[in-house]
């Protein structure tokens, strides 16, 4: 059973928006999504805040991109707005699972681009 499978990603232009999604299996908790664009590390876009509660979003897409969670179906969806060419990446989903192993999603393409 794979434990994390994301949908979602494609082709957008500048302004536009783009949902992803991310469903987690058993018992693994989504702790947020992080990016990856080339030639560069993978970043947190927005992630659970486990030390201090909430959520965290990095400054580049703060009011912009939003996380959604369905506890029930154990998934999580990242809404991203006014998408820019910079947001362009390899989005990864990444989880948490009860003896704290560190779950990726197989990633997945948002490009940005008139």
């Amino acid at each position: 059973q794979v434990p994390l499978v994301e949908s979602g990603g494609g082709l957008v232009q500048p302004g536009e928006s783009l949902t992803l999604s991310c469903e987690a299996s058993g018992s693994i908790l989504i702790l947020g999504w992080f990016r990856q664009a080339p030639g560069n590390q993978r970043e947190l876009v927005v992630a659970l805040d486990r030390g201090h509660g909430g959520t965290a979003y990095a400054d580049s897409v703060k009011d912009r991109f939003f996380m959604s969670r369905d506890n029930r179906k154990n998934a999580a969806t990242l809404h991203m707005n006014d998408l820019k060419p910079e947001d362009t990446a390899v989005y990864y989903c990444r989880g948490y699972g009860m003896e704290s192993q560190d779950y990726w999603g197989q990633g997945t393409l948002v490009a940005v681009s008139s």
